[in-house]
């Protein structure tokens, strides 16, 4: 990709550490407690920002806000309205695509010239639902009661939405939650990750530039422990979205049960790639590789079970393992780097438990397994790409999302064998298959447990096609008709006309 502009200078230039306040009810306010967090850059160590440690009363006050704009002018909205309104959206998050991605790499670390290249998805989100604003509609529906009765059905926002998002893609996450949002005339509370706060909130004065009413948009920041746990169990939210791990989706899932809040979830994946004997190796490899480094492993779809039919699976693996030597680490806004670091020392002290346990249970190392101190790495939180051979489906690094860059490789000898061990898992995620017979391509793809299925690629995702898991994974949907059926009630009608 060639860049036309300096992320260094540009990084140089935001937040120095600066407080960001909040946004409520249309104003930027601090934590009502004047308690703070602090943004940390993850390749340096360096403090970007501080930031309002929102509580249960600052939630209190973002849904009190947001029930007001629902209640308010925002119901009187047109869909055409609201179509304009995304569109006018659209336009500035186009238009200051290059700083948010900044924003992005600094605050979490992955690499610009991937941040970058994600402008096509978000943009494209936004005019989705722009355009799906306006083609929302009930059903006039034929009826079986004596007389003249008329029925249909009506489809009517679900009100006040708690958005929790995750820190390893904060625009993407964000526009993921706040689009539907408008499209259906909801109202949203946002609660991003405390890791990565600081574009949603860039977001958020985007959409007040672009003339979104008061309230209709709240960002509270703050801890999940604090704000996120409010936002799940208040009785003044009427759905609850969540996107991370599958213990904390357990958690929103039971606070929610208080005024039965309809819920969203998508959740952790251990997900299984399978290269079958005819796959094309030039092409695998390199994909193979990127399903779980593209984050440095911090993905919720990494593929990072990888089942190789047994006659080429040698060959796979040392070719896997050189890609992975060759890919360049370090600070990711540096735009020839391939792998930025780890969201903070606490997640790669974790990843570095994982690769210990490996070696415990019998893996063998074929490359990376180290944390990388080497070339001014040290005040990072960078885990060099790492291959294991000779894993066994019990190991630990086989069963347990691992959230780094960590490839389990296993052969398999048969395609059955290989469907069984890679449904074997309470996950369901995302799945990947390599193979140049088409009929094996359909096989796979009805067979394997997982919410998407990707043939010959990974990755790809876009705003028309429906994503979410099966099993432990998760439930509901984000993308497609389906997603905004989600932030939907649907009512039933009926007239007597005689």
């Amino acid at each position: 990709m060639t860049i036309s502009f300096d992320p260094r200078a540009k990084a140089d230039a935001m937040y120095k550490g600066a407080f960001q306040p909040m946004l409520i009810g249309g104003d930027w306010v601090p934590a009502s407690s004047g308690q703070v967090m602090e943004a940390i850059n993850p390749a340096n160590g360096k403090l970007l920002a501080q930031l309002p440690r929102g509580q249960a009363e600052d939630v209190d006050a973002a849904v009190d806000a947001a029930r007001k704009a629902l209640e308010g002018p925002w119901s009187r909205f047109k869909p055409y309205e609201r179509q304009a309104l995304l569109l006018r959206i659209a336009d500035l998050v186009e238009q200051n695509w290059e700083t948010l991605c900044v924003s992005d790499t600094l605050d979490m670390g992955l690499p610009i010239s991937r941040t970058l290249a994600n402008k096509r998805r978000v943009v494209g989100m936004l005019r989705f639902y722009a355009g799906m604003a306006t083609a929302l509609h009930g059903e006039m529906i034929e009826n079986s009661v004596p007389g003249e009765v008329v029925s249909f059905t009506r489809k009517e926002p679900i009100g006040v939405v708690g958005a929790i998002i995750p820190w390893n893609a904060p625009t993407a996450s964000s526009i993921w939650k706040i689009a539907p949002a408008i499209a259906t005339g909801c109202t949203i509370v946002l609660k991003p990750s405390e890791e990565a706060s600081l574009t949603p909130l860039m977001i958020g004065k985007l959409m007040q530039e672009a003339g979104l009413p008061d309230g209709v948009i709240n960002i509270v920041t703050g801890t999940g422990a604090e704000a996120g746990a409010r936002l799940s169990e208040h009785p003044g939210v009427d759905k609850i979205v969540f996107t991370g791990s599958t213990a904390t989706g357990q958690a929103i899932a039971r606070a929610s049960v208080g005024n039965l809040k309809r819920v969203s979830l998508e959740l952790g994946g251990k997900s299984p790639v399978i290269i079958c004997a005819d796959a094309d190796l030039d092409r695998a490899v390199p994909v193979a590789a990127m399903a779980v480094y593209a984050h440095s492993g911090q993905i919720c779809i990494a593929g990072s079970r990888l089942f190789v039919a047994r006659h080429i699976h040698e060959e796979f693996v040392e070719r896997l393992a050189q890609y992975a030597r060759n890919l360049r680490i370090g600070d990711g806004i540096d735009p020839e780097i391939d792998l930025g670091p780890l969201i903070n020392r606490r997640q790669a002290g974790k990843v570095e438990k994982f690769i210990v346990s490996a070696h415990d249970e019998g893996a063998r190392l074929i490359t990376g397994g180290m944390r990388l101190t080497d070339n001014g790495l040290d005040s990072g939180n960078f885990i060099a790409p790492t291959v294991f051979g000779d894993v066994r489906d019990d190991m630990t690094i086989a069963r347990e999302e691992i959230f780094g860059p960590v490839i389990s490789a296993m052969p398999f000898d048969t395609i059955e064998e290989a469907v069984q061990r890679a449904n074997n898992t309470p996950y369901g995620l995302a799945a990947g298959v390599f193979t140049r017979d088409l009929g094996m391509a359909h096989k796979l793809t009805s067979r394997l447990r997982a919410g998407s299925v990707w043939v010959n690629m990974y990755h790809a995702i876009d705003p028309a096609v429906p994503f979410g898991g099966m099993k432990m994974s998760g439930y509901g949907r984000e993308g497609g008709r389906e997603h905004l059926d989600e932030y939907l009630e649907t009512k039933a009608v009926w007239i007597q006309t005689d």
